[in-house]
């Protein structure tokens, strides 16, 4: 059969499917966790107030945008 090409069942790509869909899963109820916990009025790290519109925006913030760009650059520098 010259031409045909047979990649074998598609178990693999299903189940590949599968993993990624548990992963979006994951990730979702994880944000909703995080979105549900209650945040503070000062930084965690500096001890500034978070102003009231980071507060509304984002309710669990626990730093101020700057510190928390510190932290996350901290945290991809890993």
């Amino acid at each position: 059969m010259a031409g045909e090409m047979n990649f074998g069942s598609n178990a693999a790509f299903d189940l590949a499917d599968e993993r990624a869909e548990q992963e979006r899963e994951a990730g979702l109820a994880s944000a909703r966790a995080a979105l549900s916990k209650t945040g503070r009025d000062d930084c965690e790290d500096c001890g500034c107030t978070i102003p009231h519109a980071r507060r509304l925006a984002y309710p669990c913030a626990t730093r101020c945008v700057d510190c928390q760009q510190a932290h996350e650059n901290e945290e991809s520098a890993r």
